[in-house]
């Protein structure tokens, strides 16, 4: 049996490797600073779970691997001035930007994009990290390393959130979940809902966006695309070409997980319609210490990743599938009380966007 290697052994690496089991396939993620070395048979796959990686020895042979699934894809949609630019060669509605260059200064910026510009670092950034706000009525100025090191974009008046997470697979198949509804708190997801009826509106036109997208790139496997509602049309924020943390509600309220879909895409497996099990809710557990009786909470299923717990770090995160929404509130008002004060935000805004 062929073995699907995962560049990368986080998380997201840890949750391919459990759903494996449920298709008898032989997935390994691994460490990318390893030194081990790896015995890469000729019909092997390789996948990643990150978007960009430093050049070790590991990474060094599985990218020499012949069988690694949208190898030329990654770095192009990491960087987000060339995302951006594939985005716009393709019609596909994205937040006014502009390169910042050697000669590009705070003012050009402001005439071109408005008063508020947000900086965003081309690779690396993550979780609000590697972003910098100007604003004309300060008299910002770009800081001294990002010039040639970011883009600028338009701050977005956006009255939602939401993400469009879909699968493609080798013959241009494509499957998506309802779309997301997404809380960010400091440039982090915080809480996501699934399905939202609100969102069933816009269900086409992510659609056609994501897919559009996937079909350009000849893309195998699951990809996100987190995008602001403006009135009644979608604006893309980012993409990731990967199995992502606004999708994880689907562990649990979808038959066939995010994680499962991208295993059967890249395992040239079939790729049925998703079936959503009832209405979701996700909470993320950021720098946060675990604490047993969250698995005592009606309906919690608790995903911990056992990682040092840092602030701000994602160490975790917890599902909820209930149709009965009385009872879904119970019990997030339920969790509420067993994590930290900042959470009482979070778990208002899931609650008031149950309906």
């Amino acid at each position: 049996m062929s073995t699907i290697w995962v560049l990368g052994a986080g998380q997201l690496g840890a949750m391919l490797h459990d759903a494996a089991a449920a298709l008898d396939l032989d997935v390994r993620p691994i460490d990318i600073e390893s030194d081990q070395q790896l015995e890469i048979k000729e019909a092997d796959i390789v996948t990643a779970e990150r978007e960009q990686w430093p050049e070790t020895l590991v990474t060094r042979q599985l990218s020499a691997n012949s069988n690694f699934v949208n190898k030329a894809i990654f770095g192009r949609l990491a960087d987000r001035l060339t995302q951006k630019q594939i985005l716009d060669d393709l019609n596909i509605a994205t937040s006014p930007w502009r390169a910042v260059e050697d000669s590009t200064r705070a003012e050009d910026l402001y005439t071109a994009l408005g008063d508020k510009v947000l900086l965003k670092r081309r690779t690396g950034g993550y979780d609000g990290r590697g972003q910098h706000w100007l604003s004309a009525d300060q008299n910002d100025e770009i800081p001294e390393g990002w010039h040639n090191a970011c883009i600028a974009e338009q701050k977005i008046p956006f009255e939602d959130e939401v993400s469009v997470v879909g699968v493609r697979n080798a013959e241009g198949e494509k499957v998506f979940y309802p779309l997301s509804l997404n809380l960010h708190v400091n440039g982090i997801l915080m809480g996501t809902l699934a399905p939202v009826k609100r969102n069933a509106a816009h269900q086409a036109q992510g659609e056609n966006m994501l897919g559009t997208l996937m079909d350009s790139l000849d893309y195998v496997g699951v990809m996100a695309m987190e995008c602001f509602r403006v009135g009644n049309d979608l604006m893309v924020n980012e993409v990731a070409p990967r199995v992502h943390n606004s999708g994880h509600w689907s562990l649990t309220g979808s038959e066939i997980s995010q994680f499962e879909y991208h295993l059967r895409a890249v395992a040239n497996l079939p790729t049925p319609a998703a079936v959503t099990i009832g209405p979701s809710a996700m909470v993320n557990l950021i720098g946060t210490d675990y604490v047993e009786a969250w698995r005592s909470v009606p309906g919690a299923d608790v995903y911990w990743y056992n990682k040092e717990v840092r602030a701000g770090r994602k160490v975790g995160h917890i599902n909820f599938c209930d149709s009965d929404s009385i009872q879904l509130e119970a019990s997030l008002r339920t969790l509420e009380k067993l994590l930290p004060e900042n959470y009482s935000e979070v778990i208002d805004w899931l609650v008031d966007n149950l309906s």
